[in-house]
C-alpha cells in the first residue's frame, strides 16, 4: 500500500485535541546509536573522498563514527542523567553485542530502546526485509529482557512494504512517517501502528552534516522550533522530537549548545520529557 492508503489526510485544525494533564508540551528525546561496517561504504562521510571517488575501506570516516561511540556517547547521557531527562535509544540491534558498554549504559539509566535496524544500512538494500526486522527485535530483546516496542530505520527508510513487517514482528509505532505535530495511526495488513511525530530539522545530521551550518545553530532551531509549539500547546498539546547522533552532536564544539537546549527546555513550565513508548501509550488511551 502506498502511504494514503494507510492513513487518510486528515489537517490539525479539524481533530478534537489531546488532552495531558497537568502539561502542555511533551519534548522527545532520541539518542541514535548504529554500527558502521568496515567493509562497506561509510553511511555518511564529511570528507570529500579523494577524486570523488568513494573508497572501501574508508577509515577515516569509519573512526569518524567510531569516536562517538567512544567518546560522543558519554557526553551526551551525562548531560542527559544530570538534568534527569529519559532519552529513547535509536539502536542498530548489533550494537548490543558489538558495543555492550554503550546498550547497558542506556539500559542502567532506564532509556527506552528503539529498534533501528541490525547495522547501519538502508532498508532498501537488505536482502531479506523481514528477517532484519525479526533479528533486530530478538537482539535487543535477548540483551534488555524486553522486545522494543518502536522503530526507526537506518536513514528512515522504508519499503512499501515495512509498515505490515514492523506490525508484524510486534512493533507498535515507527518513527519513519514525520507527517505531523502530533501521534497518528496508519493502517497495516497486521493490525493499526502509531507514527510518531520524529523530526529530519531537528537533527543534528540535517543541521550539521547535510546544510553545514555552524554548531551555534542547534540551539537557535531548537528553540525557535519550542517558541511556536509551546504557544500553540496553550490550545492543543504538541510533542517536539530533538534527535542527535553521538559522532556529532557529542563533539567538544557542539556538546555545550546540546546541553544549553535540555537546561532550557527543562526550566520551562508544563514541559515534559517522555520517551516513545510513553507517548504512544498517552495518546492510545485517548485514540480508543
Amino acid at each position: 500500500m502506498i502511504p494514503s492508503q494507510r492513513i487518510p489526510y486528515d489537517p490539525i485544525v479539524g481533530r478534537r485535541p489531546l488532552k495531558l494533564d497537568n502539561a502542555r508540551l511533551i519534548v522527545w528525546p532520541i539518542v541514535n546509536v548504529e554500527v558502521w561496517r568496515i567493509e562497506r561504504a561509510m553511511p555518511r562521510q564529511v570528507l570529500p573522498p579523494p577524486t570523488h571517488v568513494t573508497t572501501v575501506p574508508d577509515v577515516p570516516h569509519w573512526g569518524w563514527h567510531e569516536y562517538g561511540m567512544r567518546v560522543g556517547f558519554w557526553r551526551i547521557k551525562q548531560v542527559l542523567d544530570r538534568l534527569k531527562v529519559p532519552a529513547t535509544l535509536a539502536i542498530n540491534g548489533a550494537v548490543c553485542t558489538e558495543y555492550p558498554q554503550v546498550a547497558r549504559a542506556a539500559l542502567e539509566s532506564g532509556w527506552e530502546f528503539m529498534g533501528h535496524g541490525y547495522d547501519q544500512r538502508p532498508t532498501h538494500q537488505e536482502l531479506d526485509e523481514r528477517a532484519t526486522i525479526a533479528r533486530t527485535v530478538e537482539s535487543i530483546k535477548a540483551f534488555t529482557g524486553k522486545a522494543p516496542v518502536g522503530w526507526l530505520a537506518p536513514g528512515l527508510t522504508e519499503t512499501l512494504q515495512t509498515p505490515d513487517f514492523l506490525a508484524e514482528a510486534g512493533i507498535r509505532y515507527t518513527a519513519d512517517w514525520v507527517i505531523d505535530d502530533e501521534p497518528c495511526t496508519i493502517q497495516t495488513r497486521h493490525g493499526p501502528l502509531v507514527t510518531m511525530p520524529y523530526t529530519v530539522e531537528l537533527n543534528d545530521i540535517s543541521m550539521m552534516m547535510v546544510s553545514r551550518h555552524a554548531a551555534a545553530e542547534f540551539e537557535q532551531r531548537c528553540m525557535d522550533y519550542f517558541d511556536c509549539v509551546y504557544a500553540e500547546s496553550a490550545e492543543r498539546p504538541k510533542v517536539m522530537a530533538i534527535a542527535v547522533h553521538p559522532y556529532i552532536s557529542g563533539v567538544p564544539h557542539r556538546i555545550g549548545y546540546f546541553e544549553r537546549v535540555f537546561a532550557r527546555l527543562a526550566q520551562q513550565p508544563g514541559v515534559v520529557f517522555w520517551t516513545g513508548e510513553r507517548i504512544m501509550d498517552w495518546y492510545q488511551n485517548q485514540a480508543g
